[in-house]
């Protein structure tokens, strides 16, 4: 293999040699994480194929070609990857990725599904979503976080350079091919976190899903970018990476043993707005088991948060659903008084109908300085929850980690009810999840036909 000594040579051939020993087929664990992450994306396509950010992308992209809409009809595989990324997140339920800074099966699952069509076996989608998260964590690790807390939104930058190695290897790439798909998607790398909040986030993760496509393609047709495309001068890296970040270490991705969905996993979503609030909004949810009390109890709120996190929530009086999944005012205020959140709080009637709670106002949020995170390990603080109550009682609480993580996943009837929920319980959903959570022994992938509206045997 060619430049096998740089970054991108060195991440390819991770990824091929272990496909080569069979060390991916011999995790089933990380095989099921996988499949259930998968299924995930798959809903959440479904659940955000009618809001209006999709619709408005896929009436720009153009028709034809072969790859399946979830919003109906066909594309090219490219444009069929922006408008399902874009499906995917457009209601910001889908997962998180701390190792990518990414909304990683948003971008991966999509692109897969498009450039893959429906008649490849479950088994080589699986394997495809596991290079690519893989890739992923790679191409993070040498930015750190600073790269996110610089602004960059790590689902249209680090996502879309590591699932292009996913699409490439999906349509039968090598590792030089796998090589070439990344030194690419290095050119395509974009998206800056000020569109928080607004059409073009979701849109984001169809952007990627769309570059990641088009890097394998060009690779596979003998297109590449500079070798050292990640370390080299004005490379990713010295682009790309936070302050302190050493950049890529070859040694290090050499010495991984164990894939990343095992150590650090994807995250699901149990709330369907910016990840940034859920470390709170599950806290409040831990005060509720062991003290009583009622929205209109609560006198104040205070919380504390990461400081890329505060920056994440802007809007303390959001105007439309789309600002309302990244205000923190709101998303605490509705699960104070309904218990959670809901698919239904997030919509232009439910937010209208909520502007003037008194609840908005209450809440007060503060972060931890660069120079406390800079020195916590992991660059990690907990979120803290204080919440002064009318009859005088203090009640306090913090998290590290959100539900759905692998030190508290959610239980298989969690899953399966929001995968249901996303798919508007309809008929086939139930079936569909339990064939998706069996993914590794299907023979095709037609069975997902019913999310682009389509009967399985006509596709």
């Amino acid at each position: 293999m060619q430049h096998q000594d740089t970054i991108a040579g060195h991440i390819a051939g991770w990824m091929h040699a272990r496909h080569e020993d069979g060390p991916f087929a011999a995790a089933p664990a990380a095989r099921m994480l996988a499949q259930a992450a998968i299924a995930d994306a798959i809903g959440c396509m479904h659940a955000g194929r009618g809001d209006a950010t999709t619709r408005r992308v896929a009436q720009a992209a153009t028709a034809g070609g072969d790859a399946w809409l979830v919003t109906g009809g066909t594309a090219d595989p490219a444009a069929a990857a922006m408008v399902n990324g874009t499906a995917a997140h457009a209601l910001d339920y889908d997962d998180n990725f701390t190792p990518g800074m990414s909304h990683a099966s948003a971008v991966i699952v999509p692109a897969l599904l498009a450039a893959g069509g429906l008649r490849v076996s479950g088994r080589a989608l699986v394997d495809a979503y596991l290079v690519a998260l893989q890739a992923q964590a790679f191409v993070g690790a040498g930015v750190g976080p600073g790269h996110y807390a610089a602004g960059w939104h790590g689902t249209s930058t680090i996502g879309s350079v590591g699932t292009a190695a996913g699409v490439a290897h999906l349509l039968g790439a090598d590792a030089e091919g796998m090589r070439r798909a990344l030194t690419l998607a290095c050119s395509f790398a974009c998206g800056t976190k000020g569109q928080f909040g607004t059409p073009a986030k979701p849109f984001h993760a169809g952007l990627a899903a769309r570059n990641a496509v088009e890097a394998a393609r060009l690779a596979l047709a003998g297109m590449e970018g500079h070798p050292r495309a990640f370390e080299g001068p004005q490379g990713f890296a010295a682009m790309f990476r936070g302050a302190g970040t050493p950049g890529y270490d070859a040694a290090r991705i050499a010495g991984t043993t164990r894939h990343v969905i095992a150590t650090d996993g994807v995250v699901p979503k149990l709330h369907p707005c910016c990840g940034s609030t859920h470390l709170v909004v599950d806290a409040l949810t831990d005060l509720r088991r062991n003290a009583e009390f009622a929205a209109e109890d609560v006198q104040a709120i205070a919380v504390k948060v990461g400081t890329a996190n505060r920056l994440n929530l802007p809007y303390t009086r959001p105007e439309d659903e789309m600002q309302a999944r990244f205000s923190m005012n709101y998303c605490v205020a509705v699960a104070l008084r309904n218990g959670g959140l809901v698919l239904d709080d997030f919509t232009p009637a439910a937010v209208l109908a909520r502007r003037d709670d008194p609840l908005l106002a209450r809440l007060t949020m503060t972060s931890w300085t660069e120079a406390e995170e800079a020195a916590a390990p992991d660059a990690r603080l907990p979120h803290r929850l204080h919440l002064r109550l009318r009859d005088g009682r203090d009640l306090r609480a913090e998290r590290m980690f959100p539900r759905g993580d692998l030190r508290e996943p959610f239980r298989p009837e969690e899953v399966r009810a929001k995968f249901l929920a996303c798919c508007d319980d309809a008929p086939w959903a139930g079936a569909l999840h339990d064939r998706l959570m069996a993914l590794d022994g299907a023979a095709d992938l037609r069975p997902v036909a019913p999310i682009f509206g389509r009967s399985g045997d006509r596709c």
